[in-house]
């Protein structure tokens, strides 16, 4: 089994076993903000102006927040039962798109004013990759927001199975962002991520 495939199967037998954060308890929640909390969101300058491309949607747990402050909000994820349940957890908002595929092979058909990603790119092997597709994505200005585990681990083990996962090292990837031709306005460091903001210029 293939590394994309073993993602797929990873995150189609969490909702098989019931596993939505969407609806986690609020102090599991609380937990997961540390990741990518509130500081995380502002850092989007979202406005109903704006058109959002989040990369790993998993089952809408940032989609839930994000997509009523933005126009149009779109998200991509590899596991097909976590798109499913996506969905029905963002079924009262219109404005919101969800694909189901590979972000690195997709065709998109539309640019973003903002694209983000969070715990994702630990499953993404060529990063330097997925950050130039996502600096193209952008529409002039606009801003790429992503946060990264500190975990140097290089499997994620349920103790059922186990996910082989790519590390993210934060001066690796500032100067992936700087390669993508992306200017880095905000680097911060929470207890258990890292957090970049950077902006484009324009993307023809």
């Amino acid at each position: 089994m293939n590394d994309h495939d073993a993602v797929i199967r990873h995150y189609d037998a969490l909702i098989d076993e019931g596993n939505d954060p969407v609806h986690d308890p609020q102090p599991l929640r609380e937990y997961m903000d540390k990741w990518d909390g509130l500081a995380f969101i502002d850092s989007m300058e979202l406005s109903k102006e704006k058109s959002v491309l989040e990369i790993g949607v998993g089952t809408g747990r940032l989609a839930v927040r994000t997509a009523p402050l933005c126009g149009s909000f779109c998200g991509i994820d590899l596991s097909p039962k976590t798109v499913e349940r996506a969905k029905e957890n963002l079924a009262g908002c219109v404005n919101v798109t969800l694909l189901c595929g590979d972000f690195l092979n997709y065709p998109f058909d539309a640019k973003f004013d903002v694209v983000y990603s969070s715990l994702t790119f630990m499953h993404i092997k060529d990063k330097q990759a997925a950050i130039i597709k996502a600096a193209k994505l952008l529409n002039g200005g606009g801003r790429f927001v992503l946060s990264i585990d500190k975990n140097q681990s290089d499997t994620i083990d349920t103790g059922s199975w186990k996910v082989k996962i790519y590390p993210d090292k934060p001066d690796d990837i500032k100067n992936m962002i700087h390669t993508a031709e992306l200017k880095i306005t905000k680097r911060q460091e929470t207890e258990f991520a890292y957090l970049f903001v950077a902006e484009g210029g324009n993307h023809d």
